[in-house]
């Protein structure tokens, strides 16, 4: 069992790899991450760490006429998301007279350090941002509180089902975004008809053995050096949990057993996980996907791919290098359903804030459907509310990107499993997923993954909710 100051050091560096890269346009939600910040435990092994007071400077603080709300933020001014989200705070102080914005962008270097730090001494803003699955890190030991008594029934209804599913925990809703993230196959129009393959629609799916065929017809035209690219130049970090999950998933395997998210063993290694990190492995030892982990333009520059297994931040730079080549395929059902990634960024209120209404305030515009559709047209990300997508160019019924739209509203959109062990999990199955592309043994990296997940719940007695 580590000490509370040897696993608040560990979380401290672990978690400062899952903001390297921020959230630009053209890289994945979390790209690349080991981890990320979790709470650290109290004398109490397995407890919710006691939350504490706020500090003596008030987060909220009367100024003239105005509140001032603290929100911090790992987009900083110059990136796409830190301008638009800077004009939504002006634009939001202009609209009312009740509230300022104290906007704090923090460096994406530094951001896990300084949240964790803050949450142990009880000195977070009023508003906080985080990505994705992490927020169950910070709403397990309450560093933030619900949002429900905020958020309308016509409200909530609006939000795709990807993103209230994100948002809750405990059965209590947590945060809402701007915006969500989907995965889908890239393909070149010219190479899939030259090798006289049909194209998948999402009523009709590829199945594993059509999949299996396409791949092996594509690695055959002499233009395509391998028939799919996974992405492998990303790295052993969160895409790789993001990204091949849910083949363990349309398998019918899975991370952990979901139902109470107290193992990972008989689950992560159990027989459907290990078939669909078997054929897997298969794709790459036949010479249909790449272990180049050095090239990220083999599908739309060089075009020696086919293929390209990936999500909706690389759509500006396929359909610029493809052009009217360029075609969206939906994810193939390997037996249990097609399943594809998602969450992104979002938005919450943290327990010590003085002013929840002044906060909410805030993050309800931001979520107003004209912000939204200002910040996803900037970053090409989806809309997180099902009116905007229907106002979007690009995810619209007519957008090119309607594909992923589909997806997320249907149960084809798998949350990254809703636990405080979620760190844990995506840690040990990157690893897993990065010895299996060598070479590895599937059973033993998957047990071993599944036993170290085991671990940490054991750790924490099970993370018990009070």
């Amino acid at each position: 069992m580590l000490t509370k100051t040897q696993y608040h050091f560990i979380i401290v560096m672990i978690g400062l790899g899952l903001l390297l890269a921020g959230c630009a346009a053209a890289t994945p939600p979390t790209l690349p991450a080991t981890s990320t910040p979790v709470p650290a435990p109290t004398e109490a092994a397995g407890q919710p760490p006691t939350v504490m007071s706020p500090s003596p400077t008030p987060v909220s603080a009367q100024t003239g006429q105005r509140k001032t709300i603290s929100a911090w933020t790992h987009n900083l001014p110059g990136s796409v998301e830190g301008d638009v989200l800077a004009a939504t705070v002006k634009d939001f102080e202009q609209a009312q007279g009740d509230y300022k914005i104290e906007l704090v962008p923090i460096s994406p270097e530094i951001y896990a350090d300084r949240v964790t730090g803050s949450a142990q001494s009880g000195s977070l803003p009023c508003v906080l941002e985080f990505d994705g699955p992490y927020l169950y890190n910070f709403a397990w030991p309450g560093y933030l509180q619900p949002i429900d008594r905020f958020v309308s029934a016509e409200l909530k209804a609006d939000f795709l089902p990807s993103i209230i599913a994100q948002g809750t925990f405990n059965g209590k809703l947590y945060s809402l975004g701007q915006f969500d993230s989907g995965l889908a196959i890239y393909g070149n129009r010219r190479y899939l008809t030259a090798a006289g393959v049909r194209l998948p629609t999402f009523e009709e799916p590829w199945n594993l053995a059509e999949f299996e065929e396409v791949l092996e017809k594509l690695t055959a035209l002499p233009e395509v050096e391998h028939a799919i690219d996974m992405k492998i130049n990303y790295g052993r970090g969160e895409f790789y949990t993001y990204g091949f999950s849910p083949i363990l998933q349309s398998f019918g395997g899975d991370l952990i057993d979901r139902q109470t998210y107290q193992r990972a063993s008989g689950v992560l290694d159990g027989p459907q996980s290990v078939e669909a990190m078997q054929r897997f492995q298969s794709w790459f030892e036949k010479g249909w996907a790449s272990k180049s982990a050095t090239l990220d333009d083999e599908f739309y520059e060089s075009k020696k791919a086919a293929l390209s297994w990936v999500g909706h931040w690389m759509y500006n730079p396929h359909a610029k290098g493809l052009g009217p080549d360029l075609v969206l395929l939906p994810m193939p059902d390997f037996g249990h359903g097609p399943k594809t990634g998602m969450g992104s960024w979002s938005w919450g209120i943290t327990s010590n804030c003085q002013d929840p209404a002044g906060a909410w305030a805030f993050i309800e515009y931001l979520l107003s459907p004209k912000e939204i559709l200002r910040m996803t047209d900037a970053n090409g990300a989806a809309p997180a509310r099902r009116s905007v997508l229907a106002q979007s160019t690009l995810y619209g019924e007519t957008g090119p990107l309607y594909l992923f739209a589909q997806q997320l509203e249907s149960d084809r959109a798998v949350p990254r499993p809703i636990t405080p062990a979620y760190a844990t999990i995506s840690t040990a199955f990157a690893e897993a997923v990065d010895n299996i592309i060598s070479g590895a043994d599937v059973k033993a990296e998957l047990s071993r993954a599944a036993q170290k997940i085991d671990q940490d719940i054991k750790d924490h007695q099970g993370y018990p909710i009070q």
